[in-house]
């Protein structure tokens, strides 16, 4: 399967990013538009952010930038199925376009989703910026001009950024809103489960050394009847409205489980492990139960934890994971390289693998300091004789120098994009 044609990284132009540039965009948006499909678009400012700069300084302004980017980045890998493409718009100025059939309101969800993972504190060697993004999105039709939807997504973002208490406006003038209440949402989430529109789908990992394919990484979407696919970010968010995260997070452990018992025996499964996982008194007993009801072998299993997962308690999420080390299942330390990297993670959980977060290999090739970090954290990895694994892959080039790096594996859009079950075990059965 061919990786999306918007994903890779041949388009950045700006210098401090690496984002793809308003150019980039132009040319983006009358190719997608001659081939027809729907585009959506958003832009995102920031307000005040020249009072960032003269608190902390530009040099910290602009590792802030940096981040955003990232966070941008690592925002659409997760949650766009189709074609997008990231760009830096000038100054504190960003824009996300996509290619992919989306409801108004999915693609609103979206935008919300975005704006708090941009509003999380930055923290930077000058102190913690707190950034408070708006955002301006549109529907683009083949007879927009790809000059005047930048344009007019520009004129909204700044009415929206003059106005304190609003974060999000569209550019047709209609008022924001959706036409289904988030209670509304939390209901439609419960009954979703029994009515099977959840999905999950799967993104392959392969070894560096020789693109092999080892296993996949297992990913929700939801089906809404309504609104269309919704990806993990909005539908976890909605699950933790609704009090819900256990018992989706376990229905999708049970459709994983079911769909890797019929992968041939060599190829892993990983799953994702929520707070409300480790927060639960018998994770691990229930765990253990669905594994053996669906006949999956323990060994084949690695759960991924974030530091967000372990921020809680992080005695009572070793003991648990320790457990279910015992029977085999194998811990992977998830996103390293974004949070805080609390060290103490690494003394205290039985762990297998890191799992090194995409800003961990973007730009690495192009700078002696991010390639010394990525050198120093494999050296840590290999005295603790842990495996590496390097995300978001998306360049040959990348691959290289993880695999050159001492990394194991990878994953990324380098060789495949996300699939459902069926494609999944085909791919599989044809590698």
């Amino acid at each position: 399967m061919n990786a999306p044609p918007s994903c890779d990284p041949a388009p950045q132009g700006d210098a401090l990013t690496g984002l793809g540039t308003r150019d980039t965009a132009l040319a983006r948006l009358a190719e997608w538009q001659t081939a027809g499909g729907s585009i959506h678009a958003l832009l995102v400012g920031f307000r005040r952010f020249d009072a960032q700069n003269l608190a902390f300084g530009t040099a910290a302004g602009d590792a802030a930038l940096v981040e955003v980017a990232q966070r941008l980045r690592h925002f659409a890998a997760a949650e766009i199925e189709g074609a997008w493409l990231a760009v830096r718009d000038g100054g504190s100025r960003f824009l996300l376009i996509a290619n992919e059939p989306c409801s108004r309101e999915a693609w609103q969800l979206a935008a919300g989703q975005l704006l708090a993972a941009l509003a999380r504190p930055i923290v930077t060697s000058a102190g913690t910026l707190r950034l408070s993004p708006r955002a301006a999105l549109l529907r683009a039709t083949d007879a927009d001009d790809p000059a005047s939807v930048l344009d007019r997504l520009g004129q909204t973002l700044e009415t929206a950024m003059a106005q304190s208490g609003r974060r999000l406006a569209w550019a047709d003038g209609e008022a924001t809103r959706l036409g289904l209440s988030a209670a509304q949402l939390e209901a439609d989430l419960i009954q979703a489960l029994d009515r099977g529109e959840i999905e999950v789908v799967f993104q392959p990992q392969f070894a560096c050394a020789d693109n092999r394919l080892t296993g996949a990484e297992a990913l929700a979407r939801w089906n809404h009847p309504k609104l269309g696919k919704l990806g993990a970010g909005a539908l976890f968010t909605i699950a933790e409205r609704a009090d819900h995260v256990a018992q989706l997070s376990g229905h999708i452990a049970r459709l994983a489980l079911q769909a890797a018992h019929k992968w041939p025996m060599d190829l892993r499964l990983s799953l994702n492990v929520t707070p409300a996982d480790l927060a639960g008194a018998d994770y691990d007993k229930q765990l253990a139960a669905l594994i053996k009801q669906t006949r999956f072998a323990p060994w084949r299993l690695t759960l991924e934890v974030t530091e967000q997962v372990l921020l809680g308690d992080v005695t009572h999420a070793a003991d648990v994971l320790g457990r279910l080390a015992a029977q085999g299942i194998q811990i992977a330390l998830d996103d390293f390289g974004a949070g805080f990297c609390n060290f103490r993670y690494l003394q205290l959980l039985p762990l297998h693998y890191l799992k090194l977060d995409r800003a961990m290999i973007d730009g690495v090739a192009g700078s002696a300091r991010d390639l010394a970090v990525l050198r120093a954290i494999i050296a840590m990895a290999r005295a603790l004789e842990l495996k590496v694994i390097a995300e978001g892959v998306e360049s040959e080039a990348q691959r290289q120098l993880a695999a050159g790096e001492g990394c194991s594996h990878y994953q990324g859009f380098l060789r495949a994009q996300p699939m459902d079950a069926a494609a999944f075990r085909e791919y599989a059965l044809s590698n």
